[in-house]
């Protein structure tokens, strides 16, 4: 059963999220995949989204569907036109990647190539509406297509930093479901209370709605997230725990796994971000119950 197919009946999915390489060295990439095949029902491959130049998500997606793994990969329009975007769209169905996934790019300022000029020919709810046409057999110009390609079409919400700004995003998506996207990945949260209340106040959009685990290295990075990044909501007792641990580094992981296994619970999946560690995923998994 594939990854759509397993949301549209309510069973409960696993996406774990890996990098392309800064490079052609592809070995990583495909040894970390092939130690999840099995045990998670999508691998995720952003493209770029930090804003740092890797190997497109495009051939990153097409090298994890070789392994037999179904991918999904982000498309936005921060770097390509709507001609490009889809030429690409095309081709990953072409190159078997199932699963597209609409995100907002990083600002170009956070990452290395500051002076690069963004595109931004359409916004993401155009983007939805463009997929979904070449879904029903034409391009954004009304051309008929030589074949139409299928994906599993989702949409993500963006950090919010106040009630106000959950309201804001909670309305985009609900424009975005309308557009066409058939489920919603929530950005990384560690307060199960805070994303009980974001699942409460979206559930009425009638899609599946994926949760986030994010894996926290360090304690300096636990306390950094808590003091800097605005909107996340960090336990207290999540630093102390790591602070206090005999081995901090498994205790990050035991963490990410207990929170999977609680945000599992509440929504009908959970993404994985590592953030560079992929080769921590399986144990991730193992302390989540999965």
């Amino acid at each position: 059963m594939n990854f759509q197919n397993r949301l549209t009946s309510g069973k409960f999915v696993v996406l774990a999220e890996m990098h392309t390489p800064k490079g052609v060295d592809i070995s990583d990439l495909i040894t970390c995949a092939r130690g999840l095949k099995g045990r998670v029902d999508v691998v995720i491959i952003p493209d770029m989204d930090n804003g740092v130049m890797q190997m497109s998500a495009l051939a990153g997606g097409a090298l994890i569907s070789r392994e037999g793994i179904e991918s999904m990969i982000h498309v936005y329009t921060r770097d390509r036109n709507r001609l490009a975007l889809q030429g690409d769209i095309l081709a990953a169905h072409v190159l078997g990647i199932k699963n597209l996934l609409v995100v907002q790019g990083a600002d170009i300022s956070l990452g290395d190539h500051r002076d690069a000029k963004p595109v931004d020919d359409l916004d993401e709810i155009e983007l939805i509406r463009t997929i979904k046409t070449l879904q029903s057999g034409k391009d954004y110009a009304g051309f008929d297509l030589a074949g139409k390609p299928n994906f599993g079409l989702g949409c993500a919400m963006s950090q919010w930093t106040n009630d106000q700004e959950l309201d804001l995003e909670i309305e985009q998506a609900a424009r975005k479901v309308e557009a066409g996207a058939q489920f919603i990945i929530l950005p990384f949260m560690f307060d199960v209370k805070q994303l009980e209340g974001v699942v409460e106040k979206i559930q009425g959009l009638n899609v599946p709605i994926i949760s986030t685990v994010f894996l926290l290295k360090s304690v300096s990075v636990a306390r950094y997230m808590s003091l800097k990044i605005e909107g996340v909501h960090m336990p207290e007792d999540i630093i102390q725990r790591i602070r206090k641990a005999g081995d901090r580094e498994d205790e990050c992981l035991r963490i990410a796994g207990e929170t999977m296994a609680a945000f599992g619970k509440l929504s009908h999946g959970v993404r994985i971000e590592t953030m560079g560690w992929e080769d921590k995923l399986p144990t991730i998994l193992d302390y989540a119950g999965r």
